[in-house]
């Protein structure tokens, strides 16, 4: 048997250098590990480069790997390895997922795998970090630096008066290379103290004390008699209770749901600055975690960080004023600086459906017992749930339809005799124009007016509402309300988000940036709960005030931002059709400035359905008058609409009437979309209002406007005519054809019906001869077997003729010999007489059977020569 070729396959070629021969990182293009792991144990930092060469992003990473490495190859080693190589031993031992990959080894620990930026100056700020993973302070001035720094802080003190290193340096020492394994990004900061007068600043006084510093918190001392002093608890301990004011976002350009998961959060702020780690200062960073610490900074009263109050000056010249002012201003109320308060909106009439009643509730100390000392460092909840319950009792007496005055009352606490409630309220206009045609009268010039329910009226113990706050202190001004706190003091909390804009501008560009811009500075809020998002002005330079005053107007109530919607930047706008294509920027000028009945379609590309309506409404645009109406549409998939524009369902249509564009009305969908209802539906809703009596210049547009509808029709009602009298003689010709048609099929249905019966009379002759053919067979083989018994008849009769012949020859010699005397001649006469007539008789008879049987074969051969 053939044996089975084998399969051929051909090797992989055998690697190159994949960095060159000049570079000072050490390539392992064989992927030897064990060698790498010899060059590990005789340097301190190691930095290794798992790579594959046929990998775009390796190849890439190339060129960065090299420049970091000719910058710190005199305190790093730096090492290159091949892990594609299927003989090497780093295939063998090592399952990558991705490439490349990068483990960094400070002594005896690690790997801690980088996942950063494959950029030159993250790779050495994070190698710097390895090599230099805490940071030493040496005076208070440095202490101060480290704790303002918006990353948190955590602060060992440790005294070197031992040899080698004082007890549990070590484990603290381990524990920063752990944050820095947990987390790639480094934003746990660790710094040791050798000094104890700058560790008394910080009120650390046993040496081997850690200290985890907060700015919106109270910071945290570990807890020895809690937790065990390992490097692994101090991490976690860290991770878990560290204050995270602002946060860098670095997505790796891969499938990724890093911002999703950060939006579902909440509303974010996203920053975009163009970044460099390695500078000295970043002074544009600085002023967006000066903003950040005062955005968290809920518990200012209480002076929950003494310790940076005393160490300098922490406050700006600006915020002191302000503060100084608040206190001066505060005191004739005898109320906390900062209250716990809650914002409630009252329900509203449907006949006043476009007012507001708003109502700041806040929880109050009172001063008219005086008890210790009271301070409010957190909001207490069953106080709030307890105040709402009081103010919901009695908020008919602040329900007023339209007030100009801000109205404050006072509750009191159930709970506490030395508590009470304060609410102040006032009206404001829903309408987004009037609510910033109205802001300088509602923020500036209120009149306050109070009153007592249920207790004795006392102006002293209220306070206004968080945004009129400036209305009781006048040196104050809306632009300038303190930021301090307002992440506690507002519903719509921001989280901060930070993207280097060198690396993420396309997502700014996807926020609305522009890409023409040379300083990639932006600035967005996107609230993805409430699908929306708001742009910084791109004029606007992005300091610290400007900032401010973004989160500032965010956090109001009727917030005076404009959302940002995206436009469709494929449509020609100059150009002219049947059918209007609308915008984002158009939209407005097009259905409300609009002097004309509008009628919008929501389509997308996708939807099949609103494809099939074009030609419907190309028809109606064409018997609509254009100088009145006008058909538009608009793709949802590639335009933003205002929110209370916006649908779930395609295809949807809007009518927009003139002059009563806020009562747009929405077309049945239990309708079918067609022409006659399409008109049904506009000719109903495009009336004009009978409450004013139409004049005779009102008659005649209306008879103008009905003449050009008559005219429309009449036109249409003749195209369709022609139209139906085409359709007549087409009619006429395909009925002639169909007769023909059928004339035809009767024809071929009777020669079909003849076809048959020839078919029906030829199967049958042809079984007929198929049967006389099989009898015939049977016939002559019946026959052939006589003749063959024939055959041997007379070979057996020729046999016997032989041997009588013989018998007759040896008796005749018998009796020739016996009888010589006596009757010789007679008795061979007699004998060949006898022999004679036998032979005689035996031919006779084979010649009578032999021409019976040609006879025979001769009648059945002339009779099936007749048959056939």
């Amino acid at each position: 048997s053939c044996s089975r070729a084998k399969d051929v396959t051909m090797p992989a070629k055998l690697p190159v250098n994949f960095f060159s021969a000049r570079s000072p990182v050490i390539d392992l293009f064989r992927g030897q590990l064990d060698y790498a792991d010899q060059l590990r144990q005789d340097s301190e930092i190691v930095l290794y480069f798992f790579y594959a060469p046929w990998c775009g992003q390796s190849i890439a990473a190339r060129e960065e790997i090299e420049h970091v490495a000719s910058r710190l190859s005199d305190q790093v080693l730096f090492v290159a390895v091949n892990c594609w190589w299927n003989q090497g031993k780093c295939r063998k031992q090592k399952h990558f997922f991705y490439f490349p990959v990068i483990h960094l080894y400070h002594r005896s620990f690690g790997p801690i795998e980088y996942k950063g930026p494959m950029s030159a100056v993250y790779i050495e700020k994070f190698v710097r970090r390895v090599m230099t993973p805490l940071l030493y302070i040496s005076s208070r001035s440095k202490l101060l630096d480290f704790l303002s720094n918006y990353e948190p802080g955590v602060v060992g003190f440790f005294e070197f008066n031992a040899s080698p290193q004082p007890p549990g340096y070590l484990t603290f020492f381990t524990s920063a290379l752990h944050s820095l394994k947990k987390d790639y990004l480094g934003t746990i900061r660790f710094g040791v103290i050798t000094d104890k007068r700058v560790a008394e600043e910080i009120s650390l006084v046993h040496p081997g004390s850690v200290y985890l510093h907060r700015h919106a918190n109270t910071s945290l001392i570990y807890p020895k008699d809690i937790m065990n002093f390992t490097a692994e608890n101090i991490c976690k301990w860290a991770l878990e209770n560290r204050e995270m004011l602002i946060r860098w976002l670095r997505p790796h350009g891969g499938k990724s749901l890093l911002l999703n998961n950060e939006l579902k959060k909440g509303p974010a702020l996203l920053i975009f600055i163009p970044y460099n780690p390695l500078a000295e200062i970043h002074p544009l960073l600085d002023e967006i975690t000066k903003v950040a610490l005062e955005y968290h900074k809920c518990n200012k009263s209480q002076a929950a960080e003494p310790d940076l109050q005393h160490l300098g000056e922490s406050d700006s010249p600006a915020s002191d004023s302000v503060t100084d002012a608040h206190v001066k201003f505060s005191e004739p109320f005898s109320i906390a600086k900062y209250p716990c308060c809650n914002t409630v909106v009252l329900p509203q009439w449907h006949s006043i459906s476009r007012t507001h009643n708003v109502c700041e509730l806040c929880v109050n100390q009172t001063l008219g017992v005086k008890p210790n000392k009271v301070h409010v460092p957190h909001c207490n909840f069953l106080e709030i749930e307890a105040a709402l319950d009081s103010f919901y009792l009695q908020e008919h007496t602040f329900f007023q339809v339209i007030s100009n005055t801000i109205e404050c009352s006072n509750f009191l606490s159930f709970y506490s005799p030395f508590s009470y409630y304060t609410a102040c309220c006032r009206t404001v206009n829903r309408h987004f124009l009037s609510f910033i045609s109205s802001e300088k009268t509602i923020f500036q010039t209120p009149k306050v007016a109070f009153s007592s329910h249920g207790k004795k009226d006392n102006t002293q113990f209220s306070i206004p509402h968080i945004e009129d706050r400036n209305c009781f202190i006048p040196d104050l001004n809306i632009s300038s309300v303190n930021i301090t706190g307002l992440s506690c003091r507002t519903n719509k909390t921001l989280n901060l988000y930070l993207l280097d804009s060198n690396l993420f501008w396309i997502y700014a560009e996807r926020l609305g940036a522009s890409r023409s811009t040379h300083l990639k500075e932006f600035a967005a809020i996107v609230d993805l709960k409430e699908e929306v998002h708001y742009v910084l002005d791109q004029n606007q330079s992005l300091v610290g005030p400007s900032l401010e005053n973004f989160i500032k107007n965010f956090s109001v109530l009727y917030s005076p931002l404009k959302r940002h919607l995206v436009d469709d930047p494929s449509v020609h706008l100059h150009e002219q059709h049947v059918i209007t294509e609308v915008t984002t920027n158009t939209f407005h000028e097009t259905v409300f400035l609009s002097a004309k009945n509008v009628l919008l379609l929501y389509y997308a590309q996708w939807c099949g359905f609103c494809a099939s309506l074009n030609h419907i409404f190309i028809q109606l645009a064409r018997l609509l008058p254009p100088d009145s109406f006008t058909v538009a549409r608009i793709d949802v998939t590639r335009n933003d609409l205002p929110w209370e524009f916006m649908t779930d369902r395609l295809p949807t249509i809007l009518f927009f009437p003139h002059q009563r564009k806020e009562q747009s009305v929405k077309f049945p969908e239990d309708f079918s979309v067609n022409l006659p209802n399409l008109l049904k539906f506009i000719l109903h809703h495009s009336s004009l209002s009978s409450s004013e009596p139409c004049t005779k210049e009102c008659l005649h547009k209306e008879s103008v406007l009905q003449q050009g509808h008559i005219s429309h029709l009449e036109r249409e009602i003749q195209k369709l005519r022609s139209e139906i009298s085409a359709l007549h003689q087409a009619h006429d010709q395909l009925e002639a054809q169909l007769s023909e048609a059928r004339r035809e099929e009767q024809r071929l249905q009777q020669q079909k019906h003849t076809l048959e019966k020839q078919h029906k009379t030829l199967q049958l002759h042809s079984e007929q001869l198929q049967a006389t053919h099989d009898q015939k067979n049977q016939e002559l083989l019946e026959m052939a077997e006589k003749l063959q018994e024939l055959a041997d008849a007379s070979e057996n009769l020729l046999k016997e003729n032989a041997f009588l012949r013989i018998l007759v020859a040896a008796r005749g010699g018998k009796l020739q010999s016996k009888d010589e005397i006596k009757e010789p001649l007679q008795s061979e006469q007699t004998l060949s007489e006898d022999n004679d007539i036998s032979i005689s008789t035996a031919t006779a008879t084979l010649e009578e059977k032999r021409f019976d049987n040609i006879d025979t074969m001769e009648t059945e051969h002339s009779s099936g020569n007749r048959t056939e």
